[in-house]
């Protein structure tokens, strides 16, 4: 979230209670008092509110500092394998998932000598920790990460080498050190941990360990097969997705533990438009470019419609909650604020505007081969995030509306749709809560829509409650490092992500 969200809110309360009646902005202001804050933390305030303070997150308190080093020693060599899939097979250093496999077995002996392993669409894993229960097959969990990561440029100046897992400065730095090698690090530790002191779950659980997540490949959906077709029906998913969030929202001095409860959709839609082609020198009016172009625009200034669904409602009452009074008097009355709050969150910036509606971006563009040549074809990728409420139907029926051009055509070349909303007033949501607060005692947990996407939405088929989560600790800066240059996680938050994965893990039983 945008720091900058602060002042458009408190002018908007400021003209909203302008405009309601004094009586009614009374009964406002009664609600928001009474209401909290209920575990703010110290100085907390809204838009300048209040005295700055220092957080104690569970990082600082020194939680999960045994298991700390360890991980950020494992971390560390296994960030040095290239596991960069690719759609192109021959491009796939192959060797290097074989490595990253073998190091892991090396690393985490424990966990392969109790737990079962299977490989799944190549050099997917799926491992099974039976249960020990009268029913171990009642409540299955899965828990889940990936080990691919995205390419390193080796243009990009990084601060050190991206495959290097080197140490510095409290952080392991690297490719796939947040995404995602971090989260499947601190979940082998977990369970490495607990089988070092003889604790056995009651009900089966399985690890799901992607190898193609980054090119939305499709070694989750062989693993949801796999499982299907054994009769599993998980009672709990989780993958990665939200983390612990620093400075990701105005007024709120704590860490936010944004938990995933959905993800939006994705469609790769293409336009395309036909001209004569010819000499550039006798140029058509609204030739083929020009069409495409005309298109794009109307896209820009024509933005999908704004809606604020239930999770990221629920997302801003929790939020409000443990802030400031302005802010509480928006979330607390949210009949009144709702409309005007979502008008907000499309002006503060891109984050909080992708939260509220469908985000339409132009990826790539095609043209003519040759400087003088006018193109035959010109086309274009729009890469478009649906929201939850739309679908690659309405989308494309949508887009087909704002560009109101029949010459131009629409192809869908790969989409899915948002993924169904996990409750977050249910058993699963409070056990994740309950694991949030032995590793990380000050954040405040809330739902919130995943804007990009996971392999979880494959485990959607077979299990109601999915969540997208990872215990890492992360500021702007760390959020910023995601697929870019200079990934980083810090090895304080990777000793609290094992802290979580153990309470988590103890809770299932």
């Amino acid at each position: 979230m945008r720091k900058g969200m602060g002042k458009p809110i408190n002018r908007a309360v400021a003209a909203a209670l302008t405009v309601g009646a004094a009586g009614t902005a009374a009964v406002m202001g009664a609600r928001a008092f009474r209401a909290g804050p209920v575990a703010a933390a110290p100085g907390a305030g809204f838009a300048g509110e209040g005295s700055a303070g220092e957080v104690s997150t569970g990082v600082a308190a020194g939680i999960g500092t045994d298991h700390a080093q360890p991980a950020a020693d494992r971390l560390s060599e296994l960030i040095t394998f290239r596991t960069v899939f690719s759609s192109a097979r021959d491009q796939i250093e192959l060797e290097q998932f074989t490595g990253f496999i073998e190091a892991l077995e090396r690393l985490y002996p424990g966990v392969h000598a109790a737990l079962s392993r299977e490989f799944v669409n190549g050099h997917a894993m799926l491992f099974k920790w039976a249960g020990t229960g009268s029913n171990p097959a009642a409540r299955p969990t899965v828990l889940m990460a990936h080990y691919d990561v995205v390419p390193v440029d080796t243009r990009d100046d990084w601060t050190h080498p991206g495959f290097s897992g080197h140490h510095k400065d409290g952080y392991v730095w690297g490719r796939g050190a947040l995404d995602d090698k971090g989260a499947l690090v601190v979940i082998m530790g977990a369970i490495e941990s607990l089988l070092q002191e003889g604790f056995a779950p009651e009900h089966d659980l399985y690890l799901s360990f992607g190898n193609n997540e980054e090119t939305a490949g499709d070694s989750a959906a062989a693993a949801v097969a796999l499982l299907a077709k054994r009769g599993v029906k998980p009672w709990l998913v989780l993958d990665e997705g939200g983390a612990v969030a620093l400075d990701a929202f105005p007024g709120l001095k704590a860490p936010a533990a944004v938990i995933g409860v959905a993800e939006k959709g994705i469609l790769d839609l293409e336009l395309l438009t036909r001209g004569a082609g010819g000499h550039a020198s006798t140029p058509p009016r609204m030739g083929a470019t020009a069409r495409l172009a005309q298109a794009i625009v109307a896209l820009e200034e024509t933005p999908f419609p704004a809606s604020m669904p239930g999770p990221v409602a629920e997302m801003m009452r929790r939020i409000g909650l443990n802030s400031g009074f302005a802010l509480r008097l928006v979330t607390e009355n949210m009949w009144a604020f709702k409309a005007l709050l979502t008008q907000v969150f499309g002006l503060v910036g891109d984050e909080t505007r992708a939260l509220t509606r469908t985000t339409v971006a132009v990826t790539m563009l095609e043209g003519s081969k040759a400087s003088n040549v006018l193109a035959s074809t010109a086309r274009a990728n729009a890469n478009i995030r649906i929201a939850v409420g739309e679908s690659v139907d309405s989308v494309v029926e949508r887009v087909r509306s704002i560009i109101d051009d029949p010459s131009v055509e629409l192809t869908v070349r790969s989409g899915h749709n948002p993924s169904p909303v996990s409750a977050f007033d249910n058993e699963q949501f409070a056990l994740l809560t309950r694991a949030v607060a032995e590793s990380y005692p000050d954040a405040v947990v809330t739902p919130y829509i995943q804007t990009g996407a996971t392999d979880s939405r494959h485990f959607t088929k077979i299990c109601p409650a999915v969540y997208r989560f990872s215990p890492l600790l992360m500021d702007a800066g760390d959020r910023a490092s995601l697929h870019a240059v200079n990934e980083r996680v810090r090895i304080s938050s990777l000793g609290a992500g094992v802290v979580f994965y153990r309470e988590l893990l103890q809770g299932l039983n």
